[in-house]
């Protein structure tokens, strides 16, 4: 049994399997799911899991060179955006190295996912609650 804190085999897989830029988003219950990404779908009921519980459990085990946001999240939903403003904050205290934040119009966003390797479904239902994790490199 795997020892550490994500314990579901497909997105641990998909995180072992990233190379360096490669994309994986964690998403809310509400956003459109391209059909050529993976698709990891870990929503339960609305609000399980949360779009925190999953973003902290992912970054245990990714290295994150940078993010992607819609730009409505900052203004639509302040205190989440907070909160994962603050873990990104952490996280790159942790590794001793800047996470690059970039943010782009939601329609833009959507059209990004077509680019990411998977996409994971949370049971989140707050707005806008999504970010595209960039891979970066431990070395």
């Amino acid at each position: 049994m795997k020892k550490h804190m994500l314990l579901n085999a497909p997105l641990s897989h998909v995180i072992a399997t990233l190379g360096h830029t490669d994309q994986l988003v964690i998403c809310d219950a509400g956003l459109p799911i391209p059909s050529s990404p993976e698709r990891i779908d870990l929503a339960v009921s609305r609000g399980v899991p949360r779009f925190m519980d999953v973003v902290q459990a992912v970054t245990e085990e990714m290295q994150i060179e940078r993010v992607i946001l819609a730009e409505e999240f900052k203004s639509d939903s302040p205190t989440l955006f907070e909160d994962l403003m603050r873990h990104l904050k952490h996280l790159s205290e942790e590794m001793g190295q800047p996470i690059g934040i970039e943010y782009i119009p939601h329609e833009a966003f959507k059209t990004q996912t077509h680019l990411a390797r998977a996409i994971v479904r949370t049971g989140e239902c707050t707005p806008y609650a999504n970010v595209i994790f960039v891979s970066g490199v431990v070395f």
